[in-house]
């Protein structure tokens, strides 16, 4: 088998190894020999009250190798699985396995950083991170970190988040304006009209009433063209000097 094909396979024994527990100095080829390399995983950012794993949030591991060996080692692989509490052979989730090709000098430790990102409901779960290393003569040999419960939890929300804000902009929004419909339709009726008293009408503007036209302006108003002017115009009564002189005597 090719040193590219043992990789593969190695990688692929990985998640096997994660989730049976095995321990360290047991190889991913089943091999008896056992290896002086310890792995300790610490979540600095994640483990002040238990170990939680936020999601949306990436989670760092900070993975310390020991090497105790007389020859140097290398990291080539790290990976994860999350496994149910209550059902021991239950996988939930695969973490993502990172390639890192780290060699740790005999008698050296060294600090790796592995993070991961979870999108899962909140619940209690089973960790276990572990490591494929290989020793100078090219034997691959696995290494776990971490074994042990978390939590996953959803991140904490602030009131001071814009989407909040905005939210609730639009929640107060709908509420007032729903409160204002209730008001005018079926409160506002209910209460009597308020009267004008007399101060307040001698302040109005009086409203300005237009003279109608000269063609309406009265219901007697007629069209004199087809009367004949005698009947307009009456002749004036004519003086009789004989009723006159009879008068003065």
């Amino acid at each position: 088998m090719t040193r590219f094909g043992f990789l593969s396979l190695a990688l692929l024994s990985l998640q096997a190894f994660v989730g049976t527990g095995l321990a360290a100095e047991e190889t991913v080829e089943a091999e008896t020999r056992s290896y002086a390399v310890s792995a300790e995983a610490s979540f600095p950012s994640s483990e002040i009250f238990g170990v939680k794993l936020v999601n949306g949030h990436p989670t760092q591991a900070l993975i310390a190798f020991t090497n105790e060996e007389p020859n140097p080692v290398t990291v080539n692989f790290v990976g994860g699985t999350l496994w149910n509490l209550e059902e021991a052979s239950k996988v939930v989730r695969n973490l993502t396995a990172t390639r890192y090709a780290l060699e740790i000098p005999a008698g050296k430790k060294e600090v790796i950083s592995y993070d991961f990102a979870t999108e899962m409901h909140p619940q209690d779960l089973r960790l276990n991170i572990a490591a494929i290393l290989s020793d100078s003569e090219g034997n691959f040999f696995s290494a776990q970190a971490f074994n042990g419960s978390v939590s996953v939890v959803e991140p904490e929300t602030s009131i001071f988040d814009p989407q909040i804000i905005f939210l609730y902009f639009f929640l107060l929004a709908c509420a007032g304006g729903i409160s204002y419909f209730f008001y005018t339709v079926w409160i506002a009726p209910y209460f009597p009209q308020k009267r004008k008293s007399k101060s307040d009408e001698k302040r109005a503007p009086k409203p300005v009433v237009e003279s109608p036209s000269p063609v309406v302006a009265s219901s007697t108003t007629y069209n004199t063209d087809w009367i004949p002017d005698h009947h307009i115009n009456r002749p004036e009564a004519r003086k009789v000097k004989g009723a006159r002189s009879k008068s003065r005597s």
